[in-house]
């Protein structure tokens, strides 16, 4: 198997998925390698259950090679294509479920051992969070100290706006023009990995 780039997923040409239309296995390929490990870390964090979230990816690889022609380049970019159709299918596995009373306890449920999940990471989860993990650090790291201090304590921290101004002592106002600004940088800059 031949190595990617980093960021070889964010790099999805529209000609890519043309190629995948026109049954191209070596574009369908390419296709799959650029972007599995984040479809399947998509998918496993809304399901919370790797199998499933394996089942899920295949049904999706299954549709792009199938129904290609659905996707418009005027609408967004493959890759946004992608995660938007693996979150819809995967909310729609949630409500699903839900609709089969999924979730009900029994005697089954309620023992020690059922309540125990597998929390540890598949190998392409692993990937694409260290990945992602690399990213949002590096462009966390370039934002101004009182910007990156204020968005440390708003998510990492999970304390109010409010909170925030008082810890620093600083306005409300100021607190929010620091956190909305970070954002935007941190949008602007992590926009490649996802378009």
């Amino acid at each position: 198997m031949v190595e990617l780039p980093r960021q070889a997923s964010s790099l999805i040409d529209p000609d890519l998925l043309a190629r995948v239309g026109k049954g191209d296995h070596q574009a369908f390929s390419e296709l799959y390698h650029r972007t599995s490990s984040l479809l399947f870390t998509l998918a496993r964090r809304i399901l919370s259950d790797r199998d499933e979230a394996a089942d899920l990816l295949q049904e999706i690889y299954l549709e792009v090679w199938c129904k290609v022609v659905r996707y418009d380049a005027g609408r967004g970019s493959p890759m946004a294509w992608l995660v938007t159709m693996t979150r819809s299918r995967a909310i729609d596995c949630l409500r699903s479920r839900a609709s089969r009373g999924h979730g009900i306890t029994d005697s089954l449920d309620r023992s020690p051992a059922a309540q125990v999940q597998d929390q540890t990471p598949g190998p392409l989860e692993a990937s694409a969070d260290l990945e992602l993990r690399g990213l949002v650090a590096k462009a966390l790291a370039e934002l101004p100290a009182a910007q990156q201090q204020a968005l440390e304590l708003a998510y990492y921290e999970g304390l109010s706006h409010t909170e925030i101004a008082g810890r620093l002592n600083e306005p409300l106002g100021t607190i929010k023009t620091r956190i909305k600004l970070g954002m935007n940088k941190l949008h602007s800059t992590l926009r490649g990995y996802w378009d």
